[in-house]
Formats: structure tokens, C-alpha cells, sequence
């Protein structure tokens, strides 16, 4: 068979940047977002899709419906029903290989339009504009914001700050699992924790990961632990309070070898574990047993590998254990990949902590800005599409392709010549 195109392989491979000694790596995919929580709209921009891939408006809407469910969610959910709609990058149903630019208009901006309008207003000079937000509050990017911009007012941070965001990157999230779902590559989540109370985790999981977790208001598999996490999210609502919790997203049908162990920044867990990291209120990640393989020895943690003919995608072997969670050297092994995604308490609470006025100087309760009790089952959604952004990218590095078939064929041909290591 032919050696597979690499047409998209150019990590690690630099360029000179403007003349200067900077080098910068190029990557087949990049998405960026735009957009405050109470303006008119959110914009996601996703670069360097193939095209030929099959999209419809409803694969993303569906997504975003994903994102906007749990139990636990407040009031801003009930107002906006996010839709996009493609600005370019798609005609007929299909991808063009352009970049695909989407809009998601916000709904409640209408009751924002004297807030956070663009322009200046007459009335501005008069004072500052209503809800101007002075009152920081712990943990949240109000305070190091105003002093990094030079701000009077925290809301010039917090609208960008907002977890409102996360909407554009689940839009762009969205596209890149049609991607990967087209080459066999599918991605699921569901919540393992919330509040102090765990989840048993089944095995095996469902075959349908998210149809079962999607069915639960807090998306976990055990339905003792909803109850009494339903229970513990009513309690902190009632005192005003915020909960954290974990989820774990896991990725079925990867094949050996995406990602790289030659530059830290090439290697696929280190990858996972920023785009994990870059989302609003999530902070710890962990791929297979993370944290634990530090408490065990090195017979307890590593995987023993035994010969199974007819799993191409992992190589024609089978680790008789996942504790690596499918990762080694920075590399996907074919087993499935397990990603753990901590997040701590929502940072707004109705009963505000203490902080400081920044106008005044003097000590005071913080904002109280409209917020959720918890907002981790919709993170396993945010989750999910990070973690496809990562994957999906890799995918383009290792295979190419300028259209769908494409890489299908060079995919094709890189399994062909892992089944002839066989017959070799």
C-alpha cells in the first residue's frame, strides 16, 4: 500500500515569522471566538476544516441544546434557545475547506442594549452606565482584569469572562466531532462527581455514552448518586451557595498513534490537559488514573500488552488494563482515551463573599451577577468539544487532506499498513 499523505503534518515544522529569529509551528486547525455574555452575539470562526464534510445548522444546534441542560442551571438558560447560523464555509449541506464562521445571537441583549451598547452615549458623560461592577468578586476574573486593563469598571471583563463564551467553542467543538465521527471516532462524557458525593462508574459504559448520560438532569450513570446530588444542589441553592464537581470524557475509536513524542508541544495529552485547563472554572485534568499512579507502584500503574489480532486501529494488541486512560509518550494507543475534568464552584454566589470596592477602597460584599448553583454537566458537553478540537486537529497532522476523502484514504492506508505489520 502507499505510504499515507501527510499533507497536514507541519507540527514542529517552523517558518520565520516577519523576518525575526521567532519561529512559529503551524497547525491544521484553529478555531477562535468572539463576543461579550450580554451583547448582541457570539461569533466562532473554525479554520482549516477539509471540505466535503457533511454539516447541517442542526448538527451544531444540537450540541448547544447539550451544553444548555443540567440540573443546577439559573435563570439565563430558560431565556436563551441558542441557535447558529453559518455566515461561510458551508453551501449545501457540505463543508468548502474556507473558513466556517458562525453566529449565535444572543436573546437577552435586548434587555442590555443601554449597558453594553458599542457606542458612546450622551449619557456617559454624566457617569458611569448602570450595573457597573466595582465590587470584585473572589475567584472570578473581575479583580486581576480591571488592574491588567486599566479599568474602572469590571464589567469591561467579566462579559468576555463569562462562561457565556464557551458557547462559540462548543459551536466550532461540534464540527470537529462530525469529523472525527466520519472516520469512526466518537466522543462521549458523564459527570463522576458534583458536591462532595461520587458516582459508581459502570463497566462497561454504555455503548451510547451520551444518549445515557444526557438522560440524567446531572448526567451520570448511577441513579442513587443523582438523587442525592439533585438533593445537595437544592441545599446550596437554598444557602445561596456554588458546587464543583468532575467529569470524564471518553473517546472510542482512536487510532495508535496520533500526537507525537518528539516536542513537548506536539505530545497529545499535554495538548488535552490546556484545552481542559483554558475552560471557565476548570482546575485540574487527569488522562487514565492521573493523580492515583503516584500513590502505586509501577506493577499497579502500567499496562501489560498481550497480541489480539483484528484491532487495527490499536495495532493488532490489547492492554489488558486502560490505567494510561490511552496515552503513552504523548501518543494515542487505540484503547479508548479517559479524560478527567475537575471544576471548582461558580465564583458568583447569592450570598456574596467579602471583597473590596475598587471605587471606594473601603470593604464590601461582592456582585451578585445572575449565576448557576453548579454548572458541571454542562461543562462534560464543554468538555467533549475541546477535547474534539484536539483530537480532530491531531487527526489533520498525522493523515491530511484538503477534503474529506482525502483523508479518509490516507487514514485508510496508514491502517492497511499497520494490518501488513501483521502479515509481515
Amino acid at each position: 500500500a502507499p505510504s499515507p499523505a501527510h499533507k497536514g503534518r507541519a507540527v514542529g515544522a517552523p517558518f520565520p515569522y516577519r523576518g525575526t529569529a521567532r519561529y512559529v509551528a503551524i497547525m491544521p486547525l484553529r478555531f477562535t471566538t468572539a463576543g461579550e455574555s450580554h451583547g448582541p452575539a457570539l461569533v466562532s470562526v473554525l479554520e482549516g476544516m477539509p471540505a466535503g464534510v457533511p454539516l447541517l445548522a442542526a448538527d451544531v444546534d444540537a450540541e448547544l441544546a447539550r451544553r444548555q441542560q443540567g440540573y443546577g442551571r439559573g435563570r439565563r438558560m430558560q431565556i436563551e434557545a441558542d441557535r447558529i447560523e453559518f455566515l461561510s464555509g458551508v453551501r449545501a449541506g457540505e463543508t468548502l475547506g474556507s473558513p466556517i464562521a458562525m453566529l449565535v445571537r444572543n436573546r437577552d441583549w435586548k434587555n442590555w442594549v443601554d449597558i453594553m451598547d458599542p457606542a458612546p452615549r450622551e449619557a456617559d458623560v454624566d457617569g458611569p452606565r448602570k450595573r457597573r461592577v466595582t465590587r470584585v468578586r473572589p475567584g472570578h476574573a473581575d479583580l486581576t482584569g480591571l488592574l491588567k486593563y486599566d479599568r474602572s469598571d469590571a464589567r469591561d471583563i467579566l462579559e468576555r469572562a463569562s462562561a457565556r463564551e464557551t458557547t462559540a467553542r462548543v459551536a466550532a467543538g461540534a464540527i470537529c466531532k462530525v469529523l472525527l465521527r466520519e472516520v469512526g471516532v466518537h466522543i462521549g462524557s458523564h459527570l463522576v462527581h458534583l458536591g462532595g458525593i461520587d458516582a459508581d462508574r459502570p463497566d462497561p459504559l454504555p455503548d451510547d455514552l451520551n444518549a445515557a448520560a444526557d438522560a440524567s438532569p446531572v448526567r451520570t450513570l448511577d441513579a442513587q448518586a443523582e438523587a442525592r446530588m439533585i438533593a445537595r444542589i437544592d441545599a446550596a441553592k437554598k444557602e445561596g451557595n456554588t458546587l464543583g464537581g468532575i467529569c470524564e470524557v471518553v473517546v472510542r475509536g482512536l487510532p495508535v498513534g496520533l500526537g507525537s513524542h518528539v516536542s513537548w508541544d506536539t505530545r497529545l495529552d499535554g495538548r488535552l490537559g490546556q484545552a481542559m485547563l483554558s475552560i471557565p472554572a476548570v482546575k485540574g485534568v487527569e488522562i487514565g488514573l492521573g493523580f492515583e499512579t503516584a500513590r502505586r507502584t509501577g506493577a499497579d500503574v502500567h499496562d501489560e500488552i498481550e497480541a489480539a489480532a483484528g484491532r487495527t486501529r490499536a495495532g493488532h494488541v490489547r492492554r489488558r488494563s486502560n490505567r494510561a486512560g490511552g496515552t503513552e509518550g504523548g501518543m494515542t494507543t487505540g484503547e479508548e482515551l479517559v479524560v478527567r475534568v475537575a471544576m471548582k464552584p461558580i465564583s458568583t454566589l447569592m450570598r456574596p463573599l467579602g471583597t473590596v470596592d475598587m471605587a471606594t477602597g473601603e470593604a464590601a460584599q461582592a456582585v451578585a451577577e445572575r449565576s448557576d448553583v453548579t454548572a458541571v454537566p454542562a461543562m462534560g458537553v464543554i468538555a467533549e468539544a475541546m477535547a474534539a478540537f484536539v483530537l480532530a486537529s491531531a487527526l489533520l497532522e498525522k493523515f491530511g487532506g484538503d477534503s474529506l476523502r482525502e483523508t479518509q484514504r490516507n487514514l485508510d492506508a496508514y491502517l492497511t499498513q499497520l494490518d501488513e505489520r501483521v502479515e509481515r
